[in-house]
């Protein structure tokens, strides 16, 4: 393995601040309710990249361009977007209708693995 591929699949194990995502290749990597979580990097709204995103006091992992908030346990969509394309504010009818199709479209949900100083995420 070389170290450029060694970076997409793990990152090191140091301490971040509260809230704070991470890109493990694939995956969106953070601490929720004091739990380690992985889920896939794409917002099922407008495909933002979930590790550019954060985690809320309530533990749900909120997309970096529309807000849309998702349990990491689940993957599951709990609230819609508060936007699109390039609006940000309230769109209620909008929001409702993205929220019902991602109820099928949930985030894929990995496992946290620490070792030897690195993360790494499996399915």
């Amino acid at each position: 393995m070389t170290d450029a591929s060694l970076s997409d699949t793990s990152i090191p194990d140091v301490p971040t601040p509260p809230g704070t995502v991470r890109r493990v290749g694939r995956w969106a990597v953070g601490t929720s309710r004091g739990e380690d979580f992985a889920v896939s990097r794409r917002c099922r709204h407008q495909l933002a990249d979930m590790s550019k995103g954060t985690v809320d006091a309530d533990g749900c992992l909120v997309c970096p361009w529309h807000a849309s908030r998702y349990d990491v346990r689940t993957g599951r969509m709990v609230d819609g977007p508060r936007g699109f394309f390039f609006y940000r504010g309230p769109t209620p009818g909008y929001s409702a209708l993205v929220l019902s199709y991602a109820k099928h479209l949930a985030l894929r949900v990995g496992r946290v693995v620490r070792t030897a100083g690195r993360i790494t995420v499996q399915r």
